[in-house]
Protein backbone atom coordinates (compact mmCIF):
# COMPACT_ATOMS: atom_id res chain seq x y z
CA UNK A 1 0.00 0.00 0.00
CA UNK A 2 1.37 3.41 -0.95
CA UNK A 3 1.30 6.13 1.70
CA UNK A 4 1.64 9.72 0.47
CA UNK A 5 -0.14 13.06 0.40
CA UNK A 6 -2.79 11.69 -1.96
CA UNK A 7 -3.91 8.92 0.38
CA UNK A 8 -7.73 9.16 0.10
CA UNK A 9 -8.48 9.21 3.80
CA UNK A 10 -5.85 11.80 4.74
CA UNK A 11 -7.11 15.32 5.47
CA UNK A 12 -3.96 17.40 5.62
CA UNK A 13 -5.72 20.21 7.49
CA UNK A 14 -6.96 17.85 10.20
CA UNK A 15 -3.53 16.24 10.46
CA UNK A 16 -1.77 19.60 10.71
CA UNK A 17 -4.12 20.83 13.42
CA UNK A 18 -3.91 17.58 15.36
CA UNK A 19 -0.11 17.69 15.40
CA UNK A 20 -0.22 21.36 16.39
CA UNK A 21 -2.70 20.65 19.19
CA UNK A 22 -0.54 17.78 20.42
CA UNK A 23 2.53 20.01 20.43
CA UNK A 24 0.67 22.67 22.43
CA UNK A 25 -0.31 20.07 25.04
CA UNK A 26 3.27 18.79 25.13
CA UNK A 27 4.48 22.33 25.81
CA UNK A 28 2.11 22.50 28.78
CA UNK A 29 4.26 19.84 30.43
CA UNK A 30 7.68 20.62 28.95
CA UNK A 31 8.44 23.35 29.87
CA UNK A 32 5.09 24.64 31.26
CA UNK A 33 4.58 22.60 34.41
CA UNK A 34 8.32 22.07 34.79
CA UNK A 35 8.96 25.77 35.36
CA UNK A 36 5.68 26.31 37.22
CA UNK A 37 6.64 23.61 39.73
CA UNK A 38 10.27 24.79 39.93
CA UNK A 39 9.11 28.28 40.84
CA UNK A 40 6.30 27.25 43.16
CA UNK A 41 8.35 25.19 45.61
CA UNK A 42 11.11 26.16 48.03
CA UNK A 43 14.49 26.78 46.42
CA UNK A 44 15.92 23.57 47.79
CA UNK A 45 13.30 21.52 45.89
CA UNK A 46 13.33 23.33 42.53
CA UNK A 47 15.51 20.78 40.72
CA UNK A 48 13.77 17.74 42.16
CA UNK A 49 10.29 19.05 41.34
CA UNK A 50 11.21 19.93 37.76
CA UNK A 51 13.00 16.61 37.28
CA UNK A 52 10.00 14.59 38.46
CA UNK A 53 7.96 16.21 35.69
CA UNK A 54 10.66 15.73 33.06
CA UNK A 55 11.14 12.07 33.98
CA UNK A 56 7.41 11.38 33.81
CA UNK A 57 7.18 12.86 30.31
CA UNK A 58 9.92 10.56 29.02
CA UNK A 59 8.83 7.46 30.92
CA UNK A 60 5.21 7.72 29.84
CA UNK A 61 6.13 7.93 26.15
CA UNK A 62 8.09 4.68 26.22
CA UNK A 63 5.38 2.90 28.19
CA UNK A 64 2.70 4.36 25.92
CA UNK A 65 4.05 3.05 22.62
CA UNK A 66 5.02 -0.37 24.00
CA UNK A 67 1.64 -1.21 25.52
CA UNK A 68 -0.28 1.77 26.96
CA UNK A 69 -1.86 3.16 23.78
CA UNK A 70 -3.42 -0.14 22.73
CA UNK A 71 -4.71 -0.72 26.26
CA UNK A 72 -6.45 2.66 26.08
CA UNK A 73 -7.64 2.79 22.47
CA UNK A 74 -7.18 -0.68 20.95
CA UNK A 75 -9.35 -3.76 20.61
CA UNK A 76 -11.22 -4.69 23.78
CA UNK A 77 -9.66 -7.45 25.88
CA UNK A 78 -11.63 -7.11 29.12
CA UNK A 79 -14.68 -4.96 29.94
CA UNK A 80 -12.45 -2.13 31.16
CA UNK A 81 -9.34 -2.26 28.99
CA UNK A 82 -7.93 -3.01 25.55
CA UNK A 83 -5.26 -5.54 24.56
CA UNK A 84 -1.73 -4.50 25.60
CA UNK A 85 0.24 -4.42 22.35
CA UNK A 86 3.04 -2.28 20.92
CA UNK A 87 2.39 0.31 18.25
CA UNK A 88 5.81 0.60 16.66
CA UNK A 89 5.69 -0.85 13.14
CA UNK A 90 5.92 1.60 10.25
CA UNK A 91 2.89 0.05 8.60
CA UNK A 92 0.84 0.54 11.75
CA UNK A 93 1.98 4.13 12.31
CA UNK A 94 1.29 5.21 8.72
CA UNK A 95 -2.17 3.65 8.53
CA UNK A 96 -5.41 5.52 9.14
CA UNK A 97 -6.21 6.20 12.79
CA UNK A 98 -9.00 3.96 14.05
CA UNK A 99 -10.48 3.36 17.49
CA UNK A 100 -11.94 -0.11 16.94
CA UNK A 101 -13.95 -0.55 20.14
CA UNK A 102 -15.46 2.93 19.86
CA UNK A 103 -16.02 2.39 16.12
CA UNK A 104 -14.42 5.74 15.23
CA UNK A 105 -11.99 6.68 12.49
CA UNK A 106 -10.03 9.86 11.95
CA UNK A 107 -8.68 11.49 8.81
CA UNK A 108 -5.06 11.39 9.91
CA UNK A 109 -2.50 8.64 10.55
CA UNK A 110 -2.25 6.47 13.63
CA UNK A 111 1.12 8.02 14.50
CA UNK A 112 -0.60 11.38 14.98
CA UNK A 113 -3.22 9.87 17.28
CA UNK A 114 -0.62 7.98 19.30
CA UNK A 115 1.36 11.15 19.96
CA UNK A 116 -1.74 13.25 20.65
CA UNK A 117 -2.98 10.81 23.27
CA UNK A 118 0.50 10.40 24.72
CA UNK A 119 0.78 14.06 25.76
CA UNK A 120 -2.52 13.71 27.64
CA UNK A 121 -1.29 10.63 29.47
CA UNK A 122 1.98 12.36 30.33
CA UNK A 123 0.44 15.51 31.75
CA UNK A 124 -1.82 13.38 33.98
CA UNK A 125 1.20 11.97 35.82
CA UNK A 126 2.90 15.36 35.92
CA UNK A 127 -0.18 16.99 37.46
CA UNK A 128 -0.30 14.23 40.05
CA UNK A 129 3.35 14.81 40.93
CA UNK A 130 2.33 18.19 42.35
CA UNK A 131 0.82 16.40 45.33
CA UNK A 132 4.05 14.46 46.05
CA UNK A 133 6.68 17.21 45.83
CA UNK A 134 9.18 17.88 48.57
CA UNK A 135 9.53 14.36 49.95
CA UNK A 136 8.78 11.48 47.54
CA UNK A 137 11.76 9.27 46.75
CA UNK A 138 12.80 9.81 43.14
CA UNK A 139 13.45 6.09 42.74
CA UNK A 140 9.93 5.30 43.97
CA UNK A 141 8.57 7.87 41.51
CA UNK A 142 10.47 6.13 38.71
CA UNK A 143 8.65 2.89 39.53
CA UNK A 144 5.28 4.52 40.15
CA UNK A 145 4.89 6.28 36.80
CA UNK A 146 4.72 3.25 34.46
CA UNK A 147 2.75 1.20 36.98
CA UNK A 148 0.06 3.83 37.50
CA UNK A 149 -0.18 4.51 33.78
CA UNK A 150 -0.70 0.78 33.16
CA UNK A 151 -3.19 -0.06 35.88
CA UNK A 152 -5.09 3.19 36.32
CA UNK A 153 -4.83 5.67 33.46
CA UNK A 154 -5.45 3.17 30.68
CA UNK A 155 -8.66 1.94 32.34
CA UNK A 156 -10.11 5.44 32.62
CA UNK A 157 -9.10 6.31 29.07
CA UNK A 158 -10.55 3.12 27.60
CA UNK A 159 -13.77 3.33 29.62
CA UNK A 160 -14.53 6.93 28.65
CA UNK A 161 -12.79 7.46 25.31
CA UNK A 162 -11.76 4.11 23.87
CA UNK A 163 -15.25 2.59 23.62
CA UNK A 164 -15.60 1.12 27.12
CA UNK A 165 -18.71 0.93 29.25
CA UNK A 166 -18.85 4.62 30.25
CA UNK A 167 -18.49 5.60 26.59
CA UNK A 168 -21.34 3.24 25.70
CA UNK A 169 -23.50 4.62 28.52
CA UNK A 170 -23.10 8.14 27.16
CA UNK A 171 -20.96 9.82 29.84
CA UNK A 172 -19.51 13.02 28.33
CA UNK A 173 -15.84 13.80 28.94
CA UNK A 174 -14.94 16.09 26.08
CA UNK A 175 -11.22 16.34 26.76
CA UNK A 176 -10.29 14.78 30.09
CA UNK A 177 -12.09 16.36 33.04
CA UNK A 178 -12.46 12.83 34.39
CA UNK A 179 -9.77 10.84 32.56
CA UNK A 180 -7.03 13.34 33.38
CA UNK A 181 -8.00 15.78 36.12
CA UNK A 182 -10.29 13.84 38.41
CA UNK A 183 -7.99 10.83 38.22
CA UNK A 184 -4.80 12.83 38.90
CA UNK A 185 -6.44 14.77 41.72
CA UNK A 186 -7.80 11.63 43.38
CA UNK A 187 -4.62 9.62 42.92
CA UNK A 188 -2.52 12.57 44.08
CA UNK A 189 -4.44 12.85 47.33
CA UNK A 190 -4.37 9.11 47.99
CA UNK A 191 -0.69 8.84 47.06
CA UNK A 192 0.18 11.77 49.33
CA UNK A 193 -1.37 9.88 52.24
CA UNK A 194 0.73 6.80 51.47
CA UNK A 195 3.97 8.75 51.08
CA UNK A 196 3.57 10.80 54.24
CA UNK A 197 4.19 14.49 54.86
CA UNK A 198 7.07 16.83 54.17
CA UNK A 199 9.27 17.99 57.01
CA UNK A 200 7.27 20.01 59.52
CA UNK A 201 9.34 23.12 58.86
CA UNK A 202 8.75 22.75 55.11
CA UNK A 203 5.00 22.53 55.60
CA UNK A 204 5.07 25.58 57.87
CA UNK A 205 7.16 27.63 55.45
CA UNK A 206 6.93 26.56 51.81
CA UNK A 207 6.92 29.91 50.07
CA UNK A 208 7.50 29.87 46.29
CA UNK A 209 11.07 30.70 45.37
CA UNK A 210 10.19 32.43 42.09
CA UNK A 211 6.65 33.67 41.50
CA UNK A 212 7.53 35.18 38.11
CA UNK A 213 8.70 31.74 36.96
CA UNK A 214 5.36 30.37 38.15
CA UNK A 215 3.61 33.00 36.09
CA UNK A 216 5.56 32.06 32.97
CA UNK A 217 4.65 28.40 33.43
CA UNK A 218 1.02 29.31 34.05
CA UNK A 219 0.92 31.31 30.83
CA UNK A 220 2.21 28.36 28.83
CA UNK A 221 -0.36 26.17 30.55
CA UNK A 222 -3.25 28.51 29.66
CA UNK A 223 -2.41 29.02 26.00
CA UNK A 224 -1.45 25.37 25.61
CA UNK A 225 -4.99 24.47 26.64
CA UNK A 226 -6.13 25.65 23.21
CA UNK A 227 -4.63 22.41 21.93
CA UNK A 228 -5.81 20.46 24.98
CA UNK A 229 -9.49 21.12 24.27
CA UNK A 230 -9.35 22.28 20.67
CA UNK A 231 -7.79 19.01 19.53
CA UNK A 232 -10.43 16.64 20.83
CA UNK A 233 -12.91 16.81 17.97
CA UNK A 234 -10.05 15.05 16.09
CA UNK A 235 -10.58 17.53 13.26
CA UNK A 236 -10.05 21.18 12.36
CA UNK A 237 -13.79 21.65 12.77
CA UNK A 238 -16.23 24.34 13.84
CA UNK A 239 -16.57 22.60 17.18
CA UNK A 240 -12.81 22.93 17.74
CA UNK A 241 -13.18 26.70 17.45
CA UNK A 242 -16.06 26.73 19.92
CA UNK A 243 -14.04 24.61 22.34
CA UNK A 244 -11.08 26.99 22.21
CA UNK A 245 -13.23 30.08 22.81
CA UNK A 246 -15.18 28.46 25.65
CA UNK A 247 -11.92 27.31 27.25
CA UNK A 248 -10.51 30.82 27.37
CA UNK A 249 -13.79 32.40 28.47
CA UNK A 250 -14.34 30.03 31.37
CA UNK A 251 -10.71 30.40 32.47
CA UNK A 252 -10.84 34.19 32.47
CA UNK A 253 -14.02 34.25 34.55
CA UNK A 254 -12.68 31.68 36.98
CA UNK A 255 -9.46 33.64 37.51
CA UNK A 256 -11.41 36.83 38.21
CA UNK A 257 -13.79 35.12 40.63
CA UNK A 258 -10.90 33.56 42.59
CA UNK A 259 -9.08 36.91 42.71
CA UNK A 260 -12.18 38.71 44.00
CA UNK A 261 -12.73 36.11 46.70
CA UNK A 262 -9.09 36.51 47.76
CA UNK A 263 -9.58 40.26 48.00
CA UNK A 264 -12.71 39.82 50.09
CA UNK A 265 -11.11 37.41 52.56
CA UNK A 266 -7.44 38.48 52.58
CA UNK A 267 -7.85 42.16 51.56
CA UNK A 268 -5.24 41.75 48.81
CA UNK A 269 -5.22 40.31 45.28
CA UNK A 270 -2.78 37.39 45.04
CA UNK A 271 -1.02 36.35 41.83
CA UNK A 272 -0.65 32.84 43.27
CA UNK A 273 -4.39 32.77 43.87
CA UNK A 274 -5.05 34.06 40.37
CA UNK A 275 -2.99 31.20 38.96
CA UNK A 276 -5.05 28.77 41.00
CA UNK A 277 -8.27 30.26 39.66
CA UNK A 278 -6.89 30.02 36.15
CA UNK A 279 -6.10 26.33 36.63
CA UNK A 280 -9.50 25.47 38.09
CA UNK A 281 -11.19 27.21 35.16
CA UNK A 282 -9.12 25.25 32.67
CA UNK A 283 -9.91 22.00 34.47
CA UNK A 284 -13.64 22.60 34.84
CA UNK A 285 -14.23 23.52 31.19
CA UNK A 286 -12.32 20.47 29.95
CA UNK A 287 -15.18 17.91 30.07
CA UNK A 288 -17.57 20.40 28.46
CA UNK A 289 -15.52 22.63 26.14
CA UNK A 290 -17.21 21.93 22.82
CA UNK A 291 -20.70 20.93 23.95
CA UNK A 292 -21.80 24.00 25.93
CA UNK A 293 -22.70 27.51 24.79
CA UNK A 294 -20.65 30.62 25.54
CA UNK A 295 -22.98 31.69 28.32
CA UNK A 296 -22.57 28.21 29.80
CA UNK A 297 -18.79 28.74 29.85
CA UNK A 298 -19.32 31.89 31.90
CA UNK A 299 -21.55 30.04 34.37
CA UNK A 300 -18.99 27.28 34.63
CA UNK A 301 -16.24 29.85 35.21
CA UNK A 302 -18.12 31.29 38.17
CA UNK A 303 -18.54 27.81 39.65
CA UNK A 304 -14.92 26.80 39.02
CA UNK A 305 -13.62 30.00 40.59
CA UNK A 306 -15.82 29.75 43.69
CA UNK A 307 -16.24 26.07 44.61
CA UNK A 308 -12.56 25.00 44.52
CA UNK A 309 -11.69 28.27 46.31
CA UNK A 310 -14.05 27.32 49.12
CA UNK A 311 -12.67 23.79 49.10
CA UNK A 312 -9.06 24.96 49.38
CA UNK A 313 -9.60 27.74 51.89
CA UNK A 314 -12.08 26.01 54.21
CA UNK A 315 -12.21 22.25 53.59
CA UNK A 316 -8.44 22.19 53.19
CA UNK A 317 -8.02 23.61 56.70
CA UNK A 318 -9.94 20.84 58.43
CA UNK A 319 -8.12 18.27 60.54
CA UNK A 320 -8.66 15.44 58.04
CA UNK A 321 -7.23 17.31 55.07
CA UNK A 322 -4.33 18.63 57.13
CA UNK A 323 -3.30 15.05 57.82
CA UNK A 324 -2.69 14.49 54.11
CA UNK A 325 0.16 16.58 52.72
CA UNK A 326 -1.09 17.40 49.22
CA UNK A 327 1.83 19.73 48.49
CA UNK A 328 0.34 21.91 45.74
CA UNK A 329 -3.35 21.32 46.48
CA UNK A 330 -3.92 19.06 43.47
CA UNK A 331 -7.05 17.64 45.08
CA UNK A 332 -8.71 21.05 45.13
CA UNK A 333 -7.53 22.35 41.76
CA UNK A 334 -8.04 19.13 39.79
CA UNK A 335 -10.29 16.65 41.60
CA UNK A 336 -12.79 19.20 42.91
CA UNK A 337 -12.68 21.29 39.74
CA UNK A 338 -12.97 18.14 37.61
CA UNK A 339 -16.12 17.05 39.47
CA UNK A 340 -17.57 20.55 39.16
CA UNK A 341 -16.92 20.54 35.42
CA UNK A 342 -18.28 17.05 34.87
CA UNK A 343 -21.45 17.72 36.85
CA UNK A 344 -22.05 21.05 35.12
CA UNK A 345 -21.59 19.34 31.76
CA UNK A 346 -24.60 17.20 32.59
CA UNK A 347 -26.60 20.37 33.11
CA UNK A 348 -25.27 22.73 30.44
CA UNK A 349 -24.55 20.47 27.46
CA UNK A 350 -26.48 21.59 24.39
CA UNK A 351 -28.04 19.44 21.69
CA UNK A 352 -26.25 21.37 18.95
CA UNK A 353 -22.92 21.13 20.75
CA UNK A 354 -23.22 17.36 21.14
CA UNK A 355 -24.09 16.99 17.47
CA UNK A 356 -21.15 19.16 16.42
CA UNK A 357 -18.85 16.98 18.56
CA UNK A 358 -20.21 13.87 16.86
CA UNK A 359 -22.00 12.25 19.79
CA UNK A 360 -25.65 11.27 19.96
CA UNK A 361 -26.44 12.66 23.43
CA UNK A 362 -29.49 14.97 23.29
CA UNK A 363 -27.78 17.61 25.45
CA UNK A 364 -28.01 17.97 29.21
CA UNK A 365 -30.63 19.04 31.72
CA UNK A 366 -31.18 22.40 30.03
CA UNK A 367 -32.33 20.46 26.95
CA UNK A 368 -34.69 18.31 29.03
CA UNK A 369 -32.22 15.43 29.42
CA UNK A 370 -31.86 15.24 33.19
CA UNK A 371 -30.51 11.70 32.84
CA UNK A 372 -27.19 13.19 31.69
CA UNK A 373 -26.55 14.57 35.16
CA UNK A 374 -26.79 11.08 36.66
CA UNK A 375 -24.56 9.65 33.95
CA UNK A 376 -21.92 12.25 34.81
CA UNK A 377 -22.14 11.32 38.49
CA UNK A 378 -21.71 7.62 37.66
CA UNK A 379 -18.64 8.42 35.58
CA UNK A 380 -17.09 10.48 38.37
CA UNK A 381 -17.73 7.79 41.00
CA UNK A 382 -16.08 5.13 38.85
CA UNK A 383 -12.95 7.21 38.26
CA UNK A 384 -12.70 8.12 41.95
CA UNK A 385 -13.20 4.55 43.15
CA UNK A 386 -10.80 3.00 40.65
CA UNK A 387 -8.05 5.46 41.49
CA UNK A 388 -8.42 5.08 45.23
CA UNK A 389 -8.03 1.32 44.96
CA UNK A 390 -5.27 1.09 42.37
CA UNK A 391 -3.19 4.00 43.60
CA UNK A 392 -3.23 2.38 47.04
CA UNK A 393 -2.27 -1.03 45.65
CA UNK A 394 0.59 0.42 43.61
CA UNK A 395 1.92 2.49 46.50
CA UNK A 396 1.67 -0.49 48.83
CA UNK A 397 3.51 -2.71 46.37
CA UNK A 398 6.32 -0.23 45.76
CA UNK A 399 6.73 0.33 49.49
CA UNK A 400 7.45 -3.37 49.94
CA UNK A 401 10.56 -2.91 47.81
CA UNK A 402 11.46 0.77 47.95
CA UNK A 403 10.79 3.49 50.54
CA UNK A 404 8.21 5.96 49.24
CA UNK A 405 9.59 8.87 51.26
CA UNK A 406 13.13 10.21 51.30
CA UNK A 407 15.28 9.85 54.38
CA UNK A 408 15.32 12.70 56.86
CA UNK A 409 18.87 13.80 56.03
CA UNK A 410 17.93 14.16 52.35
CA UNK A 411 14.78 16.08 53.24
CA UNK A 412 16.82 18.55 55.28
CA UNK A 413 19.10 19.42 52.36
CA UNK A 414 16.99 18.88 49.24
CA UNK A 415 18.29 19.07 45.67
CA UNK A 416 21.99 19.08 46.50
CA UNK A 417 21.69 15.83 48.45
CA UNK A 418 19.26 14.12 46.05
CA UNK A 419 20.70 15.16 42.69
CA UNK A 420 24.02 16.87 43.44
CA UNK A 421 22.69 20.00 41.75
CA UNK A 422 21.22 23.32 42.80
CA UNK A 423 18.78 25.55 40.95
CA UNK A 424 20.60 28.85 41.43
CA UNK A 425 24.33 29.57 41.53
CA UNK A 426 25.03 32.40 43.98
CA UNK A 427 28.70 31.68 44.59
CA UNK A 428 31.54 31.53 42.07
CA UNK A 429 29.22 31.04 39.09
CA UNK A 430 28.32 27.58 40.33
CA UNK A 431 31.87 26.45 41.21
CA UNK A 432 31.11 24.08 44.05
CA UNK A 433 34.69 24.03 45.33
CA UNK A 434 34.61 27.80 45.62
CA UNK A 435 31.30 27.67 47.45
CA UNK A 436 32.46 25.04 49.92
CA UNK A 437 35.62 27.05 50.70
CA UNK A 438 33.56 30.21 51.12
CA UNK A 439 31.15 28.43 53.50
CA UNK A 440 34.04 27.05 55.56
CA UNK A 441 35.68 30.46 55.82
CA UNK A 442 32.40 32.14 56.74
CA UNK A 443 31.72 29.63 59.52
CA UNK A 444 35.18 30.19 61.01
CA UNK A 445 34.69 33.97 60.90
CA UNK A 446 31.31 33.66 62.61
CA UNK A 447 32.84 31.63 65.41
CA UNK A 448 35.76 34.05 65.85
CA UNK A 449 33.52 37.10 65.91
CA UNK A 450 31.05 35.58 68.34
CA UNK A 451 28.09 35.98 66.01
CA UNK A 452 26.13 33.26 67.74
CA UNK A 453 26.52 35.00 71.06
CA UNK A 454 25.22 38.30 69.70
CA UNK A 455 22.06 37.28 67.84
CA UNK A 456 21.39 33.71 68.88
CA UNK A 457 21.53 32.34 65.31
CA UNK A 458 24.19 30.35 63.54
CA UNK A 459 25.95 31.40 60.37
CA UNK A 460 24.71 28.30 58.55
CA UNK A 461 21.11 29.22 59.37
CA UNK A 462 21.62 32.71 58.03
CA UNK A 463 23.03 31.37 54.78
CA UNK A 464 20.34 28.72 54.35
CA UNK A 465 17.84 31.33 53.20
CA UNK A 466 18.59 32.56 49.68
CA UNK A 467 18.51 36.33 49.13
CA UNK A 468 15.36 36.13 47.01
CA UNK A 469 13.43 34.27 49.73
CA UNK A 470 14.79 35.96 52.84
CA UNK A 471 11.99 38.55 52.99
CA UNK A 472 8.70 37.01 53.98
CA UNK A 473 5.77 38.26 51.94
CA UNK A 474 2.20 38.58 53.13
CA UNK A 475 0.76 35.96 50.81
CA UNK A 476 -2.36 34.26 52.24
CA UNK A 477 -1.22 31.19 54.14
CA UNK A 478 -3.65 28.93 52.28
CA UNK A 479 -1.96 29.69 48.97
CA UNK A 480 1.51 29.13 50.35
CA UNK A 481 0.70 25.80 51.92
CA UNK A 482 -1.74 24.32 49.45
CA UNK A 483 -1.18 25.95 46.06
Amino acid sequence: MSFNATTPWLDTGDNAWQLTAASLVGLQSVPGLIILYAGQVKKKWAINSAFMALYAFASVLVTWVVWGYKMSFGEQMLPLVGKPQPILSMDGLLGQSTLPTANLTQNFPTATMVYFQFVFAAITLIIMAGAFLGRMSFTAWMAFVPLWLTFSYTIGAFSLWGGGFLFQMGVIDYSGGYVIHLSSGTAGFVGAWWIGPRLAKDRDNFQPNNILMMLAGAGILWIGWNGFNGGDPYAASADAGAAVLNTNLCTAVSLLVWMILDMIKYKKPSIIGAIQGMITGLVAITPAAGVIAGWGAIVMGVCSGAIPWLSMNYLGRTAFFRKVDDCLGVFHTHAVAGVVGGFMTGILATKDGCAAFGITNPGGAIEGNGKQVWLQIVGALFIIGWNIVWTSLIMFGINLVLPLRMKEDLLMIGDDAVHGEEAYAFFGDGDRTFQENWDHQAVNEDVDDGVNDRDGSSGSELREVAPMTSVKTEVPVTHVEQV
